[in-house]
């Protein structure tokens, strides 16, 4: 029985965190902006809109006028996970994914021929899942959601007539709600709850080239900067059954000051942005993120035991995520005056190798087919639309969990997102 206790408090006091330390492992190129429309191909070199103001702010220099971009962007998840073993039983969970409204507001202000500033407000980087209160996985997690807002300051200088360069300070809000099952079968009883609802803010920053070594041709880089994150809450936990409430209260677990950090990853891009002619534009990416860092996440757990004594244990989590790299190709061609049209398509690679999986975060390798459409409404105002499909692969999960979370195997093999965007630009 004592081992058994034992075995609760680590599973207690260490699956919250885990929870946390997977929910931020999805990066949104999309921004409801007409980038969207080429699978985000040419982003950091494109500078043709007021998107450019956060996609590359040395692109702002090719801006003329002052202009301002409003992008709307729903986005549905279909994130179904087929079971085919769980030790404890239990469904598939239904959709864990569902509906997510996201978007973004740019505007670049002229000064002078050389000099624009920029400002941008929206979310780059987020997931959430909720799974249905009595499927399989639940001891490991029902609920996961990391969502982010971001405002960034930026400015922009054409050096001479080939080099610009620009750069940015972003302000980061991060919150996290998390929720997971706890297994009473100590007691024989219902399962209890724990959950954590906890938010933190921190500044990063962003820094761009655009180099244009001929009329038809320009190559953008850009760096993302990371982002440190560090969360301080005490997880809420009810409905444990006598025997396990008992040893929280022993241990202090149930009133403990959980503290965790993780490094949201930096982001290095490059981009190309080719007129083969009049009426059609080629557009390529290569890029890399650096979540090997986001996996190593700095864990404490302060506890007052009912003997009035305090605990304090910290350590380093090593989920052993991995650097991801990121291609990109798309093209976009002018029907007349008014219209035209883009397509593209878009690979990144896993953050993480199919042993190292777990369910908190189900995104294998991604895909991205795109379509997008814009059209002149008048000389000052641009209306845009396009619609991506977004692959997130097979994304096997096979974990080992012990007494009380037990073992989980299956798979997410439709997992998959569909992201509308509807924009407007206009110009000043």
């Amino acid at each position: 029985m004592l081992r058994k206790i034992g075995s609760a408090l680590t599973t207690l006091s260490l699956v919250l965190p885990g929870v946390a330390a997977e929910a931020a492992g999805l990066w949104l190129y999309e921004m409801g902006t007409p980038d969207v429309g080429t699978a985000s191909a040419g982003m950091a070199s494109r500078a043709a809109d007021g998107a450019t103001a956060f996609a590359n702010p040395a692109g702002m220099t090719r801006l003329a006028d002052s202009q301002l971009m409003v992008g709307l962007q729903p986005m549905y998840g279909n994130v179904k996970f087929n079971t085919d073993q769980a030790t404890f039983g239990g469904g598939d969970g239904g959709n864990a994914g569902g509906f997510a409204p996201t978007g973004s507001l740019s505007y670049v202000h002229s000064v002078s021929e050389k000099l624009k500033l920029g400002f941008t407000g929206g979310s780059y980087l987020g997931l959430g899942v909720q799974f249905e209160n009595d499927w399989a996985g639940r001891y490991y997690v029902q609920k996961a959601e990391f969502l982010t807002l971001f405002a960034n300051g930026a400015v922009g200088y054409r050096v001479n007539d080939w080099l610009s360069v620009g750069g940015g300070v972003s302000l980061l809000y991060g919150e996290l709600d998390a929720e997971t099952a706890i297994n009473n079968r100590l007691d024989n009883a219902a399962d209890g709850r724990m959950k954590l609802k906890t938010d933190d803010t921190d500044v990063g920053w962003n820094a761009g080239l655009l180099v244009e070594p001929t009329a038809a041709t320009r190559v953008g880089l850009t760096f993302i900067s990371e982002v440190d994150l560090e969360y301080k809450d005490k997880p809420s936990i009810r409905g444990a059954g006598p025997i396990l409430n008992a040893a929280l209260q022993l241990s202090g677990i149930s009133d403990a000051q959980t503290a965790f950090d993780f490094t949201l990853p930096d982001q290095l891009m490059l981009s190309v942005h080719h007129q083969l002619n009049p009426d059609l534009a080629l557009m390529a990416d290569l890029g890399w993120q650096n979540w090997s860092q986001f996996g190593e996440i700095g864990l404490s757990l302060d506890t007052t035991t009912a003997t009035g004594n305090t605990l304090s244990s910290s350590t380093t989590l090593d989920a052993n995520f991995q650097d991801t790299w990121h291609t990109a190709l798309g093209a976009r061609y002018r029907l007349d005056p008014r219209w035209s049209v883009s397509a593209g398509f878009a690979y990144d690679s896993s953050p993480v190798r199919n042993s190292d999986r777990s369910i908190v975060l189900p995104l294998d390798r991604q895909y991205r087919y795109a379509l997008g459409v814009q059209y002149d409404l008048r000389k000052d105002l641009t209306l845009g639309a396009a619609y991506e499909y977004l692959d997130a692969g097979s994304a096997p999960v096979d974990q080992t969990g012990g007494l009380l979370k037990g073992d989980l195997k299956g798979d997410l093999k439709d997992d998959a997102f569909h992201i509308l965007a509807l924009s407007a630009n206009w110009k000043f």
